[in-house]
C-alpha cells in the first residue's frame, strides 16, 4: 500500500514537473522552485524524479487602447444615416435639440458648444438658451415648461452645475422625461433601474457602447464601479449588473460599488478581483498599477485639469495612474479620448430616440 502511494506521488510530481511554463520570468521561477522541491522530496523517500521543466518567458504586453473617439465617431456616422433615413421615409422634420446654459461658467460653455456641432453633424438642428447667473429658480422653471410644451423641441438639456441658488434635482426633474435626453429625470431613472425601456444617462450608456464594441464579455464577469454618483456611478452599476434578456440590453455581470468611505484597503482589494473597473470619482491617479487584475479591463471616466511640472504646463488627467495601468490591464480608455467623446454621442443618440418615440405619439393623437 505504501509502495503504491510513494508510485502515485512520483506520477504526479512527475507530470507537473515534465511541461512547458507559460508566463512571465517572475512566475517561471516560482513554478520551478516548487518542482525542485517536488523533485527533492522525491528522491528523500527514495524514488527517482526527473525534473525537466522549460522555461518560456512571455513578455508583458500593454493594453488595447479603447479608442473613444474613433468610436464616437463612426456612431455620429451611423446616427447621420439614420436620421436622414428617418426624414425622408417617415416624412419628419429633423429632431431638434434646446440647451439651457445658465451663468458664464467657462467649461460649461465648451462643453455645450461641443454637444451643439456633434447635433450639426448628424443632422440634429440645435439651439442654445444662454441665461444670466442671477435668473431665479422660478424663472427657469417658467422657461422649461415653454420647452416642454413645445412640440418642435424633441429634447432639452440643462447644462450642469447650476448656481447653487437653483435646486438641480428639482430641475432635472421638471424637464418632460419625455424629452430629458439627459437621463436625469427620476422617472427615466426609475425605469432604468426596473430594466425598462426609457432615455440613461448619456455617460454610462457611452461606457456600455464602448464595452459592446470593443467585443469585452460581460455575461457572469465582476465588475467594480468605483464612484457613486446619481449621473454615472449608480446608473452606470445598473446597467452592468441587469438582465440583458430585458428592455435596457444590460450585462449581466456581477457588480461591486465603492465610493469615498469604501477602506481603502478594501477597494485595492476589490479592485484587483475585477474583471472590469469603471473608475468615475475625480481623484487623479486614483487606481494604480497593483490594484489591477492582469488583462483586466479598466474605464476612466474621470477628467482633471492638473499642472505638469515636466512641461510646465496644464494637462488633463484621469482618475486612474494610465501610463502604469496600461501594462497590466487587457483594454483601458485614455483622458482624454475615451469615455468624453462617447457621452456626447450618446447624447445626440437620445435626442434622436426622443424624437421619433414623439413623433409617434404626436401620430397616435392624430390618428386617435
Amino acid at each position: 500500500m505504501f509502495s503504491r502511494r510513494l508510485r502515485s506521488f512520483y506520477s504526479l510530481s512527475y507530470l507537473f514537473a515534465n511541461h512547458v511554463v507559460l508566463s512571465n520570468r517572475t512566475n517561471c521561477r516560482k513554478t520551478i522552485s516548487l518542482y525542485q522541491n517536488i523533485a527533492q522530496i522525491s528522491t528523500t523517500i527514495g524514488i527517482e524524479a526527473k525534473l525537466n521543466v522549460k522555461l518560456k518567458s512571455v513578455e508583458p504586453q500593454e493594453a488595447k487602447i479603447i479608442d473613444g473617439k474613433k468610436i464616437a465617431e463612426d456612431i455620429r456616422g451611423e446616427l447621420r444615416q439614420q436620421v436622414k433615413e428617418w426624414m425622408k421615409n417617415e416624412n419628419q422634420r429633423a429632431p431638434h435639440l434646446t440647451a439651457v446654459l445658465v451663468g458664464d461658467n467657462a467649461a460649461s460653455q465648451t462643453y455645450v458648444k461641443n454637444k451643439m456641432k456633434a447635433a450639426a453633424e448628424v443632422g440634429i438642428t440645435s439651439e442654445t438658451k444662454q441665461l444670466p447667473k442671477t435668473i431665479s429658480e422660478i424663472e427657469l422653471l417658467s422657461i422649461l415648461t415653454d420647452l416642454n410644451n413645445d412640440d418642435n423641441v424633441d429634447g432639452i438639456l440643462v447644462q450642469l452645475p447650476l448656481p447653487d441658488h437653483i435646486n438641480e434635482r428639482k430641475i432635472c426633474n421638471f424637464v418632460s422625461c419625455d424629452k430629458d435626453v439627459d437621463g436625469f429625470n427620476e422617472k427615466n431613472i426609475g425605469r432604468l433601474c426596473l430594466d425598462m425601456n426609457t432615455l440613461i444617462p448619456c455617460t454610462p450608456l457611452g461606457i456600455k457602447e464602448l464595452i459592446k464594441r470593443s467585443e469585452i464579455e460581460t455575461f457572469g464577469k465582476h465588475a467594480v464601479v468605483v464612484g457613486r454618483s446619481k449621473t454615472v456611478g449608480m446608473p452606470m452599476m445598473m446597467l452592468l449588473h441587469a438582465d440583458g434578456r430585458h428592455e435596457t440590453g444590460a450585462m449581466d455581470a456581477t457588480v461591486t460599488i465603492c465610493h469615498r468611505f469604501t477602506p481603502p484597503s478594501d477597494l485595492k482589494q476589490l479592485c484587483k478581483m475585477a474583471d472590469i473597473v469603471i473608475v468615475a470619482t475625480g481623484i487623479p491617479g486614483l487606481i494604480k498599477e497593483d490594484m489591477i487584475k492582469p488583462g483586466a479591463t479598466v474605464i476612466d471616466v474621470g477628467i482633471t485639469r492638473v499642472f505638469d511640472e515636466k512641461t510646465g504646463k496644464s494637462k488633463l488627467v484621469g482618475d486612474v495612474d494610465y501610463e502604469n495601468v496600461k501594462k497590466v490591464a487587457g483594454f483601458i480608455t485614455p483622458v482624454p479620448g475615451g469615455v468624453g467623446p462617447m457621452t456626447v454621442a450618446m447624447l445626440m443618440r437620445n435626442t434622436f430616440v426622443a424624437a421619433k418615440k414623439l413623433a409617434e405619439s404626436r401620430n397616435d393623437k392624430f390618428i386617435n
